[in-house]
């Protein structure tokens, strides 16, 4: 999965965004310092990466279906505009890299950068899926000379703060369909700390990282770490795929969806994913941030006041 509705979405639907003209502030952020162009650059992961980019002082279009820089993967006749003039881009594939079609989306895109003289891109793909593997590889194969990066990210832990299982953590019951699967969550300021470094800095070309936390935990055990930061029980209720797909078809999601999300769950959830990498430490010369350290953060920052 890469920004699913349901787990690692970057939700493309808030209004504004930064169309950077302002050139470099001349503060050593690597060899890249041209315009970036952040697709879904609204969403959880494109916004942190927009931030950390307008901070460093170099020049970012946040693309978005309805901000100053349009942006829509369901329709390509805008890519060209908001590519063109850029030196690098992060790719966030909406709905996710697994799904029909995105590997066609995903050539697409690799020849309208390459046409448009992109230099450099930076993918984000699901750890441990193989769908996404095969959209990679279609960017590849369409970019031509342009310096592709992969990042395979681990669960996002913001997916308890900012995703579908926020409202879960407030209510006190995850229900998912994860059984006793360990996962070593992602924080997702790591992630755009590693995007960022792979978009301006040298040495990352051709390159694939996977990306997670440094230690894993079953959604049983992540339940009792945000309920102690909370303050107040979380408790984790294991459901079955099929189960978990009925749940989702009522609360509004289509039936084709809602099978998709439970069959991508049992793929990834299988323990195939299980183990942590260095990934981060790699990149980053740092270790990631610990799941307990982000649940005490987002109770800080106000994330379950609902």
């Amino acid at each position: 999965m890469t920004e699913n509705a349901y787990t690692r979405r970057d939700d493309d639907n808030s209004n504004g965004g930064t169309d950077g003209n302002d050139g470099d502030d001349g503060r050593g952020v690597g060899r890249m310092t041209g315009t970036v162009l952040v697709t879904s650059g609204t969403g959880k992961t494109g916004r942190r990466v927009v931030e950390r980019l307008a901070a460093l002082g170099v020049p970012v279009r946040s693309g978005s279906r309805s901000g100053g820089v349009p942006f829509d993967w369901q329709d390509d006749t805008g890519w060209e505009a908001a590519l063109r003039g850029t030196e690098t881009a992060y790719v966030a594939y909406y709905p996710d890299l697994a799904v029909p079609g995105a590997a066609e989306a995903m050539a697409a895109f690799g020849r309208t950068a390459a046409a448009c003289g992109v230099r450099r891109v930076v993918l984000l793909s699901g750890r441990g899926e193989p769908q996404a593997v095969v959209a990679e590889e279609a960017l590849r194969g369409a970019a031509g000379a342009v310096e592709v990066t992969v990042v395979r990210a681990a669960f996002f832990a913001q997916n308890f703060s900012e995703g579908a299982l926020l409202d879960g953590v407030i209510g006190g019951e995850l229900v998912f369909p994860a059984g006793t699967t360990a996962e070593p969550f992602l924080d997702l300021d790591d992630l755009a700390d590693v995007v960022v470094a792979a978009l301006t800095g040298d040495g990352h070309a051709g390159a694939v990282y996977e990306l997670t936390g440094p230690r894993s935990l079953t959604f049983e055990q992540a339940a009792e770490e945000l309920g102690r930061a909370a303050g107040r029980p979380v408790r984790y209720v294991p459901v079955t795929g099929p189960a978990y797909a009925s749940l989702l078809e009522e609360f509004g999601v289509s039936e084709a969806e809602a099978g998709f999300l439970a069959e991508l769950f049992a793929t990834l959830l299988d323990g195939h994913n299980a183990a942590t990498t260095d990934g981060v430490k790699r990149v980053l010369g740092r270790e990631p941030k610990g799941f307990a350290d982000f649940a005490r953060e987002a109770t800080r920052d106000g994330a379950w006041h609902g």
